[in-house]
């Protein structure tokens, strides 16, 4: 009899356990994807793409070798129409569309297709190369359904969502995941605080919304990690980022961020030990530029800033974000660790797309014919990735790079090939010639073996690799 109450006892608490998880799983999504889906669209971009014709058929230069750029000019100029494929969601009835700047960068026609049936025309009201974010009007006088934003920072790890968008051009797909993780960094730009997510994100999905179970947008998703398809991992621009930068470019066409004027580093242990800080948290000061906002408030390089406008800043990363949020003009104070106590600095923030800082960075990144390098103890020779490589390789819109334009016969890296970019060493990002040369220059007088590089291979393949130094 006693067994068999406790046989009843395990069931009973075995059902009631299951139905308190059954209330968490969805048993359908139907409903909502139904409700969702005629507010995304599928977008189309086609562009005017000019080459030249190689003057030696059957004869092919290297990739990156000075004759490729040598004999170019010689060849037949030919024209060809480039398309491409993305998602996007539409956030008012009037048609404003919000999608990736990645997607339609550069586009001459851009065609919206709504709920998988009509297509529009669309115009461009405004993009942000920085946040990866644009926004469309489409080209009619109809009304359209609208979703909205929802509050990112409310999404927890282990929330369910359902990703809607154009993948591989097939147009108006559901899937369905939980948020994996929260505040990721990918290395896709400077404001990174990526909601990561299971749900099948592939090619032709960028653009498109990441709806959580009210159908709320919250997120953009934007990116994957993988060989060109799902492989469980995708990113997505949390929405509490998103909407400055979408209310900006349709007030200005423009976006209009907060500016410092400080160049920032991780607080290692290391530095927390020597600074006496309790632990490693803040961002510090590596430069301070010229008649900024900081240097005019008396901020000093080697000054850790531990809090912004009353928010605790725990990791460097957490910094511009949060300054490109806060509205230009506004004075805010500056917690900051200095001399082994807290300090409070009043500091009336620039603009940072008016600043000699951004405008120099631009100019730089513009540049189409950079100076080549040689780097004598890898004995290579390198020039500046730059924007007319990244729009002829389709890397990603903020790589920064070195290009390898000559390996040496007794290179470490003689397994490599001309036209790979070098982008990490390290896990150090590299822009400048200098960057590389100082990291294994530092490595080579420490005795180090071995250094770790990151590249862009030939066929844009992201690898890891050990290079063993003499």
């Amino acid at each position: 009899m006693n067994r068999i109450k406790k046989l009843l006892i395990v069931f009973f608490t075995i059902a009631f356990a299951s139905q308190i998880f059954a209330k968490d799983v969805p048993a359908s999504f139907a409903d909502l994807a139904e409700r969702l889906m005629p507010s995304v669209v599928d977008i189309s971009t086609t562009t005017t793409v000019t080459t030249n014709t190689n003057p030696f058929p059957g004869f092919q230069f290297p990739p990156g070798s000075p004759f490729e750029d040598m004999f170019k000019e010689f060849g037949t100029p030919q024209t060809r129409k480039s398309a491409a494929l993305g998602s996007g969601f539409i956030i008012e009835e009037k048609g404003i569309v919000i999608t990736n700047n990645h997607v339609i960068q550069n586009a001459e026609d851009i065609v919206v297709r709504v709920n998988g049936d009509k297509e529009y025309k669309a115009k461009v009201i405004g993009a942000d190369p920085l946040s990866d974010i644009a926004v469309l009007q489409i080209i009619s006088k109809e009304k359209f359904i609208p979703v909205k934003f929802g509050d990112s920072d409310k999404a927890r790890i282990g929330d369910w969502v359902i990703a809607i968008g154009n993948p591989y051009g097939q147009g108006g797909t559901v899937t369905s995941g939980i948020i994996s993780a929260r505040n990721r960094s990918i290395g896709l730009s400077r404001y990174e605080d990526y909601i990561q997510t299971d749900a099948s994100i592939n090619s032709g999905n960028s653009g498109g919304p990441l709806f959580d179970m009210n159908g709320d947008v919250i997120g953009i998703n934007t990116a994957i990690l993988g060989k060109g398809g799902s492989i469980g991992i995708g990113f997505s621009i949390p929405a509490n980022s998103a909407k400055k930068v979408v209310s900006q470019l349709i007030e200005f066409g423009e976006t209009k961020r907060g500016w410092l004027g400080v160049r920032i580093q991780v607080v290692t242990e290391e530095i927390a030990d020597i600074e006496k800080l309790d632990e490693p948290r803040g961002a510090l000061v590596a430069s301070v530029a010229e008649k900024s906002p900081s240097d005019k408030a008396g901020i000093k390089a080697g000054d850790i800033i531990l809090e912004f406008n009353g928010t605790t800043i725990n990791e460097m990363k957490e910094l511009p974000i949060i300054v490109a949020q806060t509205e230009v003009g506004k004075t805010v104070d500056v917690k900051v660790w200095r001399n082994k106590k807290e300090i409070i600095k009043k500091i009336k923030l620039g603009r940072l797309e008016t600043s000699s800082d951004f405008k120099e960075e631009k100019k730089e990144t513009d540049v189409e014919t950079p100076e080549i390098s040689e780097i004598k103890s890898l004995k290579i020779i390198v020039r500046p990735l730059n924007q007319k490589d990244i729009k002829e390789r389709k890397l990603p819109n903020q790589t920064t790079g070195l290009v390898l334009t000559n390996i040496g016969k007794n290179s470490p890296v003689n397994y490599l090939n001309v036209g790979d970019v070098i982008v990490e060493v390290q896990k150090k990002k590299i822009r400048y010639t200098k960057d590389l040369e100082d990291i294994v220059d530092k490595a080579l007088k420490s005795n180090q073996k071995t250094i770790l590089i990151v590249i862009y291979n030939n066929q844009n393949q992201r690898r890891y690799i050990g290079v063993k130094l003499d």
